[in-house]
């Protein structure tokens, strides 16, 4: 099975469970009066309540053996000129909110809304001239900013290639 598939299966079992519990919510108990849906509706719900167990353990099964997957693979991607190869759990991390949170401290480099200007000092005095002092390089900034912009949108590309590529790792039995 590839990673894909297993993505796509948990997410399957997934809406199964959350069917198995509400047909459990809508069938586990009636009145007296009114005639059971199901011959033997004890043994409906119990067997329902069996499946959902069954289904939850395949869950934990299929999600373990992503997670293993995940760690043991190791993917390169060309970051900025560069090839950078990491497992995947680590480029699911830096997709979901590493990159975004790097762009967002070199989006804080900036003038400040700062003037440069001539100011006078004293009436009749020497004019002082007033510049900003950049404590960082303005080029820099903006090339961080753009490759940390765009690294999710990479990762993404590169990981729907590799999950569609990659044989899940499930325990032996």
């Amino acid at each position: 099975m590839k990673l894909i598939q297993a993505m796509k299966q948990l997410k399957e079992l997934t809406t199964k469970a959350e069917d198995l519990r509400e047909k459990v919510k809508k069938f586990c108990a009636d009145l007296t009066i009114e005639t059971p849906t199901y011959p033997d509706q004890r043994a409906q719900v119990a067997g329902w309540i069996q499946a959902h167990g069954d289904v939850v353990k395949r869950i934990g099964e299929l999600r373990l053996a992503i997670q293993r997957t995940n760690l043991a693979t190791a993917v390169t991607i060309e970051l900025d000129g560069k090839q950078v190869t990491k497992p995947i759990a680590s480029w699911i991390h830096r997709r979901r909110d590493l990159a975004t949170l790097e762009g967002a401290m070199w989006s804080q480099l900036s003038d400040r809304n700062l003037k440069e200007q001539n100011l006078q000092t004293a009436p009749g005095g020497a004019v002082t001239e007033v510049r900003i002092r950049r404590y960082f390089d303005p080029a820099e900034r903006d090339a961080k900013r753009e490759l940390y912009r765009g690294e999710p949108s990479i990762i993404d590309g590169t990981l729907e290639v590799v999950n569609a590529t990659t044989d899940l790792m499930e325990e032996a039995a």
